[in-house]
């Protein structure tokens, strides 16, 4: 991947920590920062080495949202023609998959929330497994106040985060959420006084995390999210083939010698992917 110019991403411990680093632009989004998630998504994706992800930001705001200059100008919205508004649903697809991604990693997603977190900010958070979030935090979703619907995730992972009242609420005044009702909704994990004492949250967290076998934290991961969306029945059901696919006596064996001797596990990394075009 070339050198970022919207992130920076770094690897410390297993722990890989991607860093909003355009404070002066409010972390906006526009299309670089979409390919730059992407790419560092996908690296991190097919690595292997990360055995967590934690997502911070620099600067007053985590990120203001989607860049407003981008409707003028780098994003073409023809609204003229059935064959343009059809066209709309394939941006807005590939759009959506990327932050798709963060829920798919295999990997745990931790986000460290500071001040704004607003429109497609809203839409990336809400893909994440844990939010950590500081007292100045707060949520917006903007869309609705400059004439739109969000439509990258956040109408349809919020509901499942924080009651459905309180997301129609916001959805349909654009009203701030803060860190102090967010908390309280269930939609961030805890509030700290400081960004700085958020993201050291964040990085303790995804650093106990990765002293688990990869491979559990992978099924976890993937039972957990199945769950979500399906019925108890189906979810258990699920949840014997996965644990049939994944269980280790040895990781168990070593996971309890290694408590008993209050020690780190050694555990095998995830294996690195191969993309079957790259094959041959």
């Amino acid at each position: 991947m070339n050198t970022p110019t919207c992130f920076s991403l770094s690897l410390t411990d297993n722990v890989a920590h991607l860093v909003l680093s355009r404070p002066a632009e409010l972390n906006t989004m526009h299309p670089t920062f979409w390919r730059e998630l992407d790419d560092a998504l996908t690296q991190i994706h097919t690595q292997g080495t990360a055995r967590a992800l934690v997502i911070s930001s620099t600067g007053k705001h985590f990120s203001a949202g989607m860049a407003l200059e981008t409707f003028a100008g780098a994003i073409s919205m023809d609204d003229q023609s059935p064959e343009g508004r059809a066209a709309i649903f394939d941006l807005l697809t590939d759009m959506q998959a990327t932050f798709t991604k963060i829920e798919n990693l295999r990997i745990p997603v931790i986000c460290a929330i500071q001040g704004g977190c607003i429109g497609g900010a809203v839409d990336m958070v809400t893909a994440a497994c844990i939010r950590y979030a500081s007292a100045d935090a707060f949520f917006c979703i903007q869309e609705i106040n400059i004439g739109m619907v969000a439509d990258v995730g956040t109408l349809q992972r919020l509901p499942k985060l924080i009651p459905f009242a309180v997301v129609k609420e916001m959805a349909y005044t654009g009203r701030r959420l803060p860190a102090s009702r967010a908390m309280a909704y269930g939609l961030v994990n805890e509030v700290f006084d400081t960004h700085e004492a958020t993201v050291a949250a964040a990085l303790q967290c995804a650093k106990e995390i990765a002293t688990k076998p990869p491979v559990a934290i992978w099924g976890t991961k993937q039972a957990v999210t199945y769950a979500r969306d399906h019925s108890v029945e189906d979810s258990l059901r699920q949840m014997g083939w996965l644990q049939g696919a994944v269980w280790s006596n040895a990781h168990v064996r070593e996971a309890i010698t290694a408590m008993k001797d209050k020690r780190a596990g050694d555990f095998a990394p995830l294996s690195a992917l191969q993309s079957f075009k790259s094959l041959g």
